[in-house]
This record gives C-alpha cells, structure tokens and sequence, in this order.
C-alpha cells in the first residue's frame, strides 16, 4: 500500500490493487481513518467512510486532498501500467 503523503500527522495512501475503482484515497491519523472517492470531472471529494473522525478533521482531510492527492494518484496509476508492458515493448529515450 503506496504512502504518498505525510502531512499534520496524516498518513494518505492506497492499495496497488485498487486500480479498477474509481480514484479515491484512504487516510490515517491514530485512531482517525476515512475513505474518500474523487470526482475529478467535477472537482469534488466525497466520503466513503469515515472513522472516529470530527467535521475539522474531515474538512483538514479534504483541503489536503484538493491539493496534494490527485497527482500522485494518476502518476502510480501511470507506473503501474507501465510495469505492467513487457521489456521489449516499452520504448527508450536513450
């Protein structure tokens, strides 16, 4: 399960095996965790779950995610998809 951000004590990340879901992103801080869905095409956030979390942290969760998260979803999911196409069929710069 790629980590891809530490901030204010949360820890976001996701699990390589997800690459057929929509994008989403789970987080952690202690005993806080959540699961938010993306909704890219209408730059929105909305939650799957939520654990032991107040409003203050779930709004903290989502100003980060509009700010950090998208990114590093769409550049893993780029990687991944590259590992994915055998050695002879990837091209070269070099």
């Amino acid at each position: 399960m790629p980590t891809i951000l530490y901030i204010m004590g949360w820890r976001f990340f996701f699990y390589a095996n997800e690459g057929n879901e929509p994008i989403h992103i789970h987080c952690l801080k202690a005993e806080k965790e959540c699961k938010y869905w993306l909704d890219t095409e209408n730059f929105d956030v909305q939650e799957a779950f939520s654990y032991q979390m107040n409003n203050k942290d779930k709004r903290q969760v989502k100003k980060i995610i509009f700010e950090y998260i998208e990114r590093e979803w769409e550049k893993f999911q780029k990687e991944q998809k590259y590992e994915k196409i055998p050695q002879s069929k990837r091209y070269s710069i070099y």
